[in-house]
């Protein structure tokens, strides 16, 4: 996803209906996996992508997108009303992320500043359930996990994701790298079964090796930048399942 805060550049960024891991084939990844093409596709977007143009976004066939809308406690995406609202607008299923800052304050905290700028659910069909963008650390290369232990880290997760359930009623989906979650984690296996897995991997024909304990991806974020504004990602299922996903069956 796309670090919107100063300095600014771009940063490398279970699902409630049983669908199958898909496995794409093919050699390089123009846009989107030839075997593929029959999914849902859908974006990320931030305050780099600053006003979009969501009616050419659901011309370009953009079904789902996720709005940034905070990072830590003391940033809010500026754009995200006319990205949130916009999407919602053009006929697009939209939902927020949070940018996690483990080492600023805890889970909790961070879950409710969230929660309380945007980060909200409702069972209405357009609304998918929040995220969790977490990730090596963009602001300091010397502590990629935070400072945290591996423990500390799976405790921070699970008081932000508790945190979520509380006030909204649904569990976080995680937007993470398989290599991140090992290494931070210790290749926890504590939320597999209860929060749908957002996989980022790019420029590649597979979305490849999952975090421990995740059997199937639900979004793969495969490119970061495509027809799209913003970074591209599929849906691993039908878009009647991801309707119902966003409604919380």
């Amino acid at each position: 996803m796309a670090r919107d805060r100063k300095p600014s550049r771009r940063r490398n960024r279970v699902l409630a209906v049983s669908v199958a891991a898909l496995v794409v084939g093919g050699t390089a990844l123009a846009e989107l996996p030839a075997s593929a093409a029959s999914l849902p596709k859908g974006h990320d977007v931030s305050s780099h992508q600053k006003n979009v143009n969501w009616s050419s976004a659901k011309a370009k066939g953009a079904k789902f997108v996720y709005v940034k809308a905070t990072e830590s406690t003391n940033y809010r995406n500026p754009y995200f009303g006319q990205q949130y609202n916009g999407a919602r607008n053009a006929g697009i299923i939209r939902g927020a992320y949070h940018f996690a800052l483990p080492n600023k304050s805890s889970g909790r905290t961070q879950a409710a500043y969230f929660v309380r700028n945007g980060g909200a659910w409702s069972a209405d069909g357009w609304t998918l359930p929040p995220a969790l963008d977490i990730e090596y650390n963009p602001y300091d290369a010397k502590h990629k996990c935070y400072g945290l232990s591996k423990a500390g880290m799976v405790n921070w997760i699970k008081s932000f994701s508790n945190e979520v359930k509380r006030l909204t009623g649904r569990r976080p989906v995680i937007y993470t790298t398989t290599h991140w979650w090992n290494t931070c984690t210790g290749s926890s296996r504590a939320f597999a079964s209860n929060h749908a897995l957002w996989l980022a991997r790019h420029n590649s024909a597979d979305a490849g090796s999952l975090p421990a304990g995740w059997s199937f991806w639900s979004f793969w974020q495969y490119d970061n930048s495509g027809s799209l504004p913003g970074d591209q990602n599929l849906f691993n299922g039908s878009q009647a399942q991801l309707r119902k996903f966003a409604r919380g069956h």
